[in-house]
């Protein structure tokens, strides 16, 4: 059985409701009437019943739910909802009620924080800012979580690295160039999610362009200094650095460039340096080793919103609708050792306000920090 076979058992064996907002996008119904067939999860499809049923023509997505957020009942509560959400950023009952029955993101969202929903897949059709911006407006960031990151999940064909050729590659979706402390947030969420979704033990490298000192660089140092901060917070995980790409995953080479390393050549968790890393990464592996990528997947949200590629295919929406399902189960794992606090990086709030000019802002208060 493959990765994603086994994740879509998982998610059978307890299944969810997942709510699918796109509702303009063709590929939506053509996931819909597969993850159905498929039994993954219960889909919810918003938008007006005429919409959907001449969007998907010719498709059977009889067993969806169909919420029309101009004529449920639960419009109302929501809207309120929002307004008290949103009342500290002058949020009104009109304003709310405007973008609850125009964004369908955001009605999606809802759905997920009142509980009607158990999480939300979107981007097909929308930027990835467009997708976090109402998850990190309502939902917010998972206590204990330092730092909303995204990862890709990769199953690589005939591969012997990693688990049997399954790799987490992060961040490789969202953070531009994060500091040392998020680079370490982003090892540690990363460890979680390869634990939870893999169900192995994660085997953590932090990614250079050198290995244990072999360059002198800014960069290097980042990655140094990273990686310490990474250990110190979360002694009980298998982690090191900094790693060439073959001493981090290649066994023979891990041990002549990084003796004693009990991860150099055995990582099945790779941290990239920086955004251009990370996504330059995964789609090589994609293209030239004909890799499955599912992702970018989100972590650190209080529930599960996931992330598309716009250039997904349906296939692509019905594995991370299933990876989604997943990713709701509740986990224990011993990670983090350091103070814990809710953080969402200077990066991610700059990447959002550059798209948008309702720009994300923090308050303080009491040591917590909010939207």
């Amino acid at each position: 059985m493959g990765f994603i076979d086994t994740i879509k058992a998982r998610a059978k064996a307890d299944k969810k409701v997942i709510v699918l907002p796109e509702t303009e996008d063709r590929r939506t119904y053509e996931a819909t009437a597969q993850i159905l067939k498929e039994g993954i999860a219960d889909v919810v499809l918003v938008g007006s019943e005429e919409a959907i049923k001449k969007g998907s023509e010719g498709l059977d997505i009889s067993g969806a739910k169909i919420v029309d957020p101009a004529t449920s009942e639960k419009t109302q509560g929501y809207i309120d909802k929002l307004v008290e959400l949103r009342s500290k950023k002058g949020m009104t009952p009109e304003q709310a009620k405007e973008i609850l029955l125009n964004q369908y993101l955001y009605y999606g969202v809802m759905m997920v924080k009142m509980g009607d929903a158990d999480g939300m897949v979107s981007g097909a059709c929308h930027s990835t800012a467009d997708t976090l911006r109402p998850c990190l407006q309502i939902l917010k960031t998972k206590p204990g979580t330092k730092l909303v990151s995204a990862f890709f999940l990769m199953v690589v064909p005939d591969c012997e690295y990693g688990a049997n050729g399954t790799f987490v590659f992060a961040d490789s979706g969202l953070n531009q160039n994060p500091n040392p402390e998020e680079l370490a947030a982003i090892a540690a969420s990363s460890a979680e999610s390869f634990k939870l979704l893999v169900e192995e033990e994660p085997v953590v490298a932090m990614l250079s362009h050198s290995t244990k000192g072999s360059a002198k660089h800014a960069d290097v140092d980042k990655v140094v200094e990273a990686t310490r901060i990474a250990k110190e917070q979360n002694p009980d995980l298998k982690l090191d650095g900094e790693f060439q790409l073959d001493a981090a995953i290649v066994p023979s080479v891990g041990a002549s460039k990084a003796p004693g390393s009990e991860v150099a050549g055995k990582a099945n968790t790779l941290i990239f340096p920086d955004l251009d890393a990370g996504n330059i990464g995964y789609k090589l592996v994609q293209r030239l080793a004909k890799a499955e990528a599912y992702g970018p997947v989100t972590q650190g949200i209080a529930k599960p919103v996931n992330d598309l590629s716009r250039g997904c295919s349906a296939e692509d929406i019905v594995g991370v609708v299933a990876i989604t399902a997943v990713h709701w189960l509740p986990i224990k794992v011993c990670l983090s050792g350091g103070r814990k606090h809710e953080r969402i990086s200077n990066q991610l709030r700059k990447f959002i306000s550059e798209i948008s000019a309702d720009q994300l802002r923090y308050r303080r208060s009491s040591g917590k920090r909010s939207l």
